[in-house]
Formats: structure tokens, C-alpha cells, sequence
């Protein structure tokens, strides 16, 4: 898994609506902000109960990059923390350097654009719009209705049960 790139004003609005960047002198430190960050992120890790553990974040704000680190019990929650990493409001590129317990296959991602459906992302990944559940079943719980997927966001698509 590489570096992967997300669109920075797209996402959870983790960090109280504030950009995670200093703006004056009297502000707090730029380390300041990005332990808040990387903190936020972590948090909103740990609440998605991914199994994952020793999760940490680091947040550099002005590049807006994520680095994670920490164990999945799987492949797909490794992939999930990336997600939950990157669909976050100023983050533009996430490096997981999770290590996974039970490693498997690694899914594809979709980017979402303005008309986009899992259907129609299903359609074109899988052949099938029928198929829509599995992404939406892949993007739990972040995901939590199917019809609520708005363009900016990044989707993991696994590869479908033989």
C-alpha cells in the first residue's frame, strides 16, 4: 500500500471547522495543531471499531499528510483506516504503514464524483449494479446509508467472494 491522495476539503469536519494550519503568532504552535489533529484522527479511528490496535497518528498540516501506523487484524481494516484517515476535511495524502495480522488481497479504490452511485460504481467495478452492497458493506461503518456518498469521497472496493 502506497501513498494514497485525497481531496483536502472533502471529508469529516474533524478539526472544529478551524484549518489545521498556524495563522498567527498569538495561534498555537503548528505542532500544537498537528498533535490535535493527529489526535482527532485517532479518535475517530478508534470509534469506527475497526479492531485495529497501537493505532498512531501523525498530521502535518500544512502538507495535510496523515502517516498511520499501528496493527489490522485485516487487510480490509487496514484499508478502512486509511479511509477514515483520508475522508477528513485538509488531509490531501495518507501513508498507512499499518502492519496486518491476517493479510488478503488489497481492494481497489473509486474516487466519487458528482452523480456517482454504488450502483453505477458497482456496474462499472464488477459488471453488475446489483453488486452495490459489497461496496457498501466494504465502507462500513463509515459509510452508513447508500445513498450517502457525495463526490471527493474515496471508496474501497474489494475484490468480489469466489
Amino acid at each position: 500500500m502506497g501513498l494514497f491522495s485525497f481531496i483536502k476539503e472533502a471529508g469529516e469536519k474533524l478539526f472544529g471547522g478551524a484549518p489545521a494550519q498556524a495563522a498567527e503568532a498569538a495561534a498555537p504552535s503548528q505542532a500544537d495543531l498537528n498533535a490535535k489533529a493527529g489526535s482527532a484522527i485517532a479518535n475517530y479511528i478508534n470509534a469506527q471499531n475497526l479492531g485495529v490496535s497501537e493505532v498512531n497518528v501523525a498530521f502535518e498540516g500544512p502538507e495535510g499528510k496523515v502517516t498511520v501506523t499501528g496493527v489490522a487484524p485485516t487487510q480490509a481494516a487496514k484499508e478502512k483506516v486509511t479511509l477514515c484517515c483520508g475522508n477528513v476535511a485538509s488531509v490531501t495524502s495518507v501513508d498507512n504503514q499499518m502492519s496486518v495480522t491476517n493479510p488478503e488481497p488489497e481492494a481497489q479504490y473509486h474516487d466519487v464524483v458528482r452523480g456517482d452511485t454504488l450502483s453505477a460504481i458497482a456496474k462499472k467495478f464488477y459488471g453488475d449494479a446489483n453488486k452495490y452492497p459489497v461496496i457498501f458493506e466494504a465502507n462500513k461503518p463509515m459509510l452508513t446509508h447508500p445513498d450517502k456518498i457525495y463526490p471527493g469521497q474515496k471508496l474501497r472496493i474489494p475484490p468480489l467472494a469466489k
